[in-house]
């Protein structure tokens, strides 16, 4: 033992002697504003990275206010990834506590976003609408100010397979860019996660594919996965708008309930944020299908099988299926 231990202080004398490093680098700190962002990191990252994240799972990035616990946090990152189109409303006085003057790269620039003053336009099909601004009674629940909450474009754009690609793509180069040693470590991971993304993407089209368009309406609690409804056909009716901090007014309610008995609208779901009281009673009122807990703004706090990103979409969607599917 003592003549193992010899050899190995001999070896790291002899690696400093001749200019290498004893300890190997420490890894770059980056920190991201939410848990999905931060496991996006971490999947490119790998142990190069240590990831953190602000808002962590299970938690509301709506009603986030910082802690002098992210100040501190935020003062010793190397890189700052955030989702970006007025997603993070608390960042700048997180910043300016923080007295934070590193990088900020915004995760979603190049995605095109569907803004909320034209429900109908996306890249897909048009022919698969996400919106209820057209139907009666609850016309525009979500003009619970918009600009106020988000701005006027729709940020939830990582509830797309195809969009979050985009954001893996900005990550590797910031992440590059920050540390160029191990760029071609960063490429590598990169490519792997956005191929496996590629096939979950692959393998849900086909299955939504099997539900008859008619049939792929359900109500959610706030507007966040209208970007997911844009990648496979599915109509989201949301109670809340963007914010799930507003409340919809007795008249919204009863338009709401009305025209999904109107259009037997299949399921109603709660999210890991939201209170479930308005979705109860909705089911109730209805007789629609309650299904599983949806994952929008945060991951599941592990050990779920959406504590990942990837997790957490395979998750929705087959929470989607199980009571879109016919019977």
């Amino acid at each position: 033992m003592k003549k193992t231990l010899m050899m190995s202080v001999s070896t790291m004398m002899l690696y400093a002697a001749l200019g290498h490093p004893v300890a190997m680098a420490e890894p770059l700190k980056v920190v991201s504003s939410f848990s999905i962002l931060g496991d996006l990191v971490h999947q490119v990252g790998g142990d190069k990275v240590q990831s953190i994240s602000i808002i962590g799972p299970e938690s509301d990035a709506h009603s986030f206010e910082p802690r002098p616990s992210d100040a501190k946090t935020l003062q010793s990152a190397d890189l700052l990834i955030i989702n970006g189109a007025h997603f993070e409303a608390w960042l700048p006085k997180l910043s300016q506590a923080a007295g934070y003057k590193g990088k900020v790269v915004e995760a979603i620039q190049g995605v095109p976003l569907r803004a909320y003053e034209d429900e109908h336009e996306h890249e897909h099909d048009p022919s698969h609408t996400q919106t209820h601004a057209h139907t009666e009674g609850h016309a525009h629940h979500h003009d619970h100010d918009h600009s106020h909450d988000h701005g006027d474009y729709d940020p939830h754009a990582w509830q797309s397979l195809e969009h979050a690609q985009m954001y893996v793509s900005t990550i590797r180069d910031a992440l590059s860019e920050t540390d160029p040693d191990n760029t071609v470590y960063y490429q590598k991971r990169a490519a792997d996660y956005i191929q496996a993304m590629q096939a979950l993407n692959v393998r849900l089209l086909a299955e939504f594919e099997k539900i008859p368009a008619s049939q792929r309406s359900v109500v959610t609690s706030h507007d966040a996965f209208n970007y997911l409804g844009q990648a496979y056909g599915v109509e989201f009716l949301s109670l809340l708008g963007a914010s799930n901090q507003a409340e919809p007014s007795a008249k919204e309610l009863a338009g709401l309930i009305e025209y999904m008995r109107d259009n037997r609208v299949q399921a109603v779901f709660m999210e890991n944020i939201s209170s479930p009281k308005l979705i109860e009673q909705i089911a109730r009122e209805t007789g629609a299908k309650v299904g599983k807990h949806l994952y929008s703004d945060a991951l599941a706090k592990a050990p779920h099988p959406a504590d990942t990103y990837l997790g957490m979409m395979q998750w929705n969607a087959e929470a989607l299926l199980e009571v879109l599917r016919p019977d």
